[in-house]
């Protein structure tokens, strides 16, 4: 048995996980936990990247102490970025996707390669927050040398190694989906210098030793969290769907190739680079944004979330639905006042309660969650028995419950940290202590992990009237226009 170190960073909050693995061991433990809070700055929305990197140091540190740790690798949300000059040094802190920076710059981006070429060449979903539209809107990055996604500028500061992870340079929407290499004449159309985009690097790479970490090897991992999750997947058949839900939930199959068709485009469906050359067909959902906003806004204890998803669980199903995509939910701040505004907007009763919010929130989740999975399966013509809802938002069993009602298909929930041990897992296959592919490490973490099954209850008709409620929202009550 093996001990290694996993930092997993999402957009609310990072981790350290201690991992000890073998062949038929895979035990799991957090050794630290910090908040991820964004700082606003004279009207930007930036990440507090230092303080990440600290707090990151603290906990493989404490690892560190407790085993003697083969490797560490990193993983993180996606698409957003450091820039660095010609010395290496960083260029101002990272802007936040949630910035209001990207406002109109997707028009502007679509005046020079129009939508199906984008999609032709990178597979990839059309959103604002994309790094090609971050780009396209940073004035500083005529002043870089090097763009660096998240895990790749945490990676350099330990190695000084420059390079781009494979499965998150393939988020970034520029990435050629056919060649697996940068899509330089896309970029340069885009009106973004190519010379920017490091090497690419690939799942299993040693980066080189750490030096502020006692000389520890840094691994490259899936470090889109996203892949590392689907590697973390439970599955025991390839015929499954998943959702991995923390503050996004990305919904979708895995597949061995891309389906890069004009019914996929324009259901802004995602093609992004899996481990093991697979590939994530997905679409971003909102995920648990709604309701950790509206918990922070009323300033709720544990003892709080615990009393209201309780009473969550006995309120009137489907009283009122939100599109929980509709960009009016996208920016931080007055969540619940929103919901109630959509929800009179709409001629539906406005929630009252916490109580009634969070089952507005979590009907709504379920309904989006059975829409992405039918129809990711319909264009991917895949097809799935199970529904694995894996991170975070496999702790909430109402959530977990309310999606095997809606998708009609048994859930399996956990592991809770399905990032964590996705990037535990590459690197234990890279040192040896592990074999096989994807099969393999996911037979482990189903045969190790606390795992619970739902299965689907409810009337299926009820489910088929709330979701024709759900359809007809969408398209009726964007704030702004779909992209």
């Amino acid at each position: 048995m093996s001990a290694f170190a996993a930092v997993d960073l999402g957009a609310s909050s990072g981790r350290v996980v201690l991992g000890r693995v073998g062949p038929d061991v895979l035990e799991v433990e957090e050794v630290h936990r910090f908040a991820n809070e964004p700082v606003r700055v004279d009207g930007t929305l930036y990440w507090d990247v230092l303080g990440l990197y600290r707090e990151a140091l603290v906990g493989v540190r404490r690892a560190a102490e407790r085993a003697q740790l083969v490797s560490v690798g990193i993983d993180s949300w996606a698409v957003d970025y450091g820039l660095l000059d010609d010395a290496g040094a960083l260029i101002g802190n990272p802007v936040h996707y949630r910035d209001a920076r990207t406002t109109g710059v997707i028009d502007r981006v679509l005046e020079r390669i129009p939508a199906a070429d984008l999609y032709a060449t990178t597979g990839i979903q059309l959103m604002p927050i994309n790094t090609l539209i971050q780009l396209a809107a940073d004035d500083r990055a005529a002043d870089a040398a090097t763009l660096l996604l998240i895990p790749d500028l945490f990676g350099y500061w330990l190695t000084g190694r420059i390079g781009a992870e494979f499965t998150n340079a393939s988020t970034t929407q520029l990435l050629d989906v056919h060649s697996g290499q940068w899509a330089v004449e896309l970029a340069r159309r885009a009106g973004i210098d190519p010379s920017v985009l490091p090497p690419l690097h690939h799942p299993g790479d040693v980066l080189g030793p750490a030096a502020d970490l006692g000389g520890v090897p840094v691994v490259a991992v899936g470090s889109h969290d996203t892949a590392s999750a689907v590697v973390g997947v439970p599955a025991t058949s390839e015929r499954f769907a998943y959702i991995s839900c923390g503050t996004w939930a990305l919904v979708g199959v895995e597949l061995d190739g891309p389906v890069l068709s004009e019914a996929s485009r324009r259901a802004n469906f995602t093609n992004e680079a899996g481990v093991d050359g697979t590939i994530r067909y997905l679409r971003n959902v909102m995920g648990l944004w709604l309701l950790q906003e509206c918990e922070r806004t009323w300033g709720a204890t544990e003892a709080d979330r615990t009393a209201w998803l309780s009473a969550a669980a006995d309120q009137q199903p489907f009283r009122s639905i939100v599109d929980v995509d509709d960009p009016v939910f996208a920016p931080p701040g007055g969540m619940s006042a929103r919901i109630a505004d959509y929800c009179a907007r709409t001629g539906q009763p406005i929630p009252q309660t916490p109580a009634q919010t969070i089952r507005c929130i979590l009907d709504s989740l379920a309904l989006a969650f059975r829409a992405t999975v039918d129809e990711a399966l319909q264009l991917s013509a895949a097809t799935a028995d199970v529904v694995h809802l894996v991170g975070g938002g496999s702790r909430n069993e109402l959530l977990a419950q309310l999606t095997a009602d809606a998708c009609r298909r048994p859930v399996v929930g956990g592991p809770a940290e399905a990032a964590a041990v996705g990037n535990l897992l590459v690197q234990a296959r890279t040192a040896g202590v592990i074999g096989g592919g994807l099969d393999g490490m996911r037979a482990l973490v189903a045969r190790t992990q606390p795992l619970r099954r739902y299965e689907p209850s409810g009337d299926g008709a009820t489910w088929r009237r709330a979701a024709d409620r759900y359809a007809a929202l969408r398209p009726v009550l964007a704030a702004s226009p779909r992209i």
